[in-house]
């Protein structure tokens, strides 16, 4: 079945094999339908999802905010996809692009990897093809290369999206396994509320909600279990912080 026609709730089926870390992406498609049934076919499998309707709009979050992976349309009203790769990549973002197109003429091809995209996609395309596109793309950037993330005796496999600490595996929701490969990701930097709420969330979140502090409290719950030590420390007016594989973090 191709994008288009899959209803937004009915993709879940259909995707839920493909593995793939949990994910920020954001979709800039003009067409209702199809933008609907990215988003949900994307959400439920994990990733947080925002949604640019134009391509004003989605060159202005594609250069504001931090992405793992950009989807974007071709023909847009405001600036076309062409003017928005290229804006991306003229700040010096090297975020994966797939082009989406109705055409496969090789003009707009070239046109669209030569401004910068990674990967062209033509329509209509299944969600298991775009997944398995956004897989190869992803794996080429540094940040997915690792596939096993390991400070002290806690243990996170992106790829089978598996965790455990001193060799039992740790139950997470995709939220809370979201935030702990973010922190894993950043050992011994200090990441504000800002920038969590960047990555693993969508820009329509209510940013003075308790939604972050909830899910870190949760998640640190887990880690320390069997009153293990605390990995993670809560800097107040400041952030969270992950401990090194060689330094302890003092609050």
């Amino acid at each position: 079945m191709d994008v288009g026609s899959i209803p937004a709730g009915g993709t879940r089926n259909r995707i839920k094999s493909a593995i793939i870390p949990p994910m920020k992406i954001l979709v800039v498609e003009d067409d209702p339908a199809i933008a609907d049934a990215l988003r949900g076919g994307l959400a439920s499998d994990a990733h947080a999802v925002d949604v640019a309707k134009d391509g004003k709009d989605g060159s202005f979050l594609a250069r504001s905010y931090e992405y793992d992976a950009i989807i974007l349309d071709h023909a847009l009203p405001g600036k076309n996809g062409i003017t928005v790769c290229k804006e991306i990549r003229a700040i010096g973002k090297t975020t994966p692009i797939i082009f989406l197109s109705i055409t496969g003429d090789s003009d707009t091809k070239v046109a669209a990897l030569e401004s910068g995209a990674d990967d062209y996609v033509t329509k209509p395309f299944s969600m298991s093809e775009l997944l398995s596109r956004v897989r190869a793309v992803t794996r080429r950037a540094p940040t997915m290369r690792q596939t096993e993330l390991r400070i002290h005796d806690l243990i996170l496999d992106p790829g089978r999206r598996f965790a455990t600490r001193g060799g039992k595996p740790i139950r997470l929701t995709r939220k809370e396994f979201s935030l702990l490969e973010y922190m894993m990701r950043n050992p011994g930097t200090v990441l504000s509320r800002a920038l969590i709420m960047e990555h693993a969330w969508t820009a329509d979140n209510d940013p003075f909600s308790n939604t972050v502090e909830s899910h870190m409290r949760n998640l640190r719950k887990k880690l320390n279990e069997g009153n293990k030590r605390d990995l993670i420390k809560n800097l107040p007016g400041h952030g969270y912080v992950m401990e090194t594989a060689d330094h302890a973090v003092k609050p």
